[in-house]
């Protein structure tokens, strides 16, 4: 029945993409370089950390490659039990995210600086070492 009433995006949701379109990007710019900020500094510090990182050009999230002898999970669970700091495991992303953490850029300005603080002063412990 709906195949005989309509056939094509409806009007409502093309009016909304033409206001998108006609819109000036100004906000958009500044937006971008607010994430664009957040995501030099996490990366900054992962890299200091001794992680592998790659810096993405457009994301709301970073890939972070854990150390040799963790799993994702386990990285995670150091992480926020020694230093208060909530990343995802890759692991519960599938397959291929596994050995790797997921980082948020999402975070308020306040909230992010006070999470890189606390990695930035963290020695990466061996795998297996007991937790400070």
């Amino acid at each position: 029945v709906k195949s005989n009433l309509d056939s094509g995006v409806p009007q409502a949701i093309q009016r909304m993409g033409i206001t998108a379109l006609n819109t000036p990007t100004e906000w958009l710019d500044e937006r971008n370089a607010i994430y664009g900020r957040r995501r030099d500094r996490v990366v900054g510090v992962l890299r200091a950390m001794g992680l592998t990182v790659a810096t993405p050009r457009a994301s709301l999230y970073l890939w972070a490659r854990v150390p040799e002898g963790y799993t994702s999970a386990g990285f995670a669970e150091r992480l926020l039990e020694e230093r208060d700091v909530l990343v995802s495991a890759g692991g519960q992303y599938g397959r291929y995210g596994e050995g790797y953490v997921r980082l948020s850029l999402t975070l308020a300005d306040d909230t992010l600086d006070n999470a890189i603080d606390r990695m930035a002063t963290w020695q990466v412990p061996a795998p297996g070492t007991a937790a400070s």
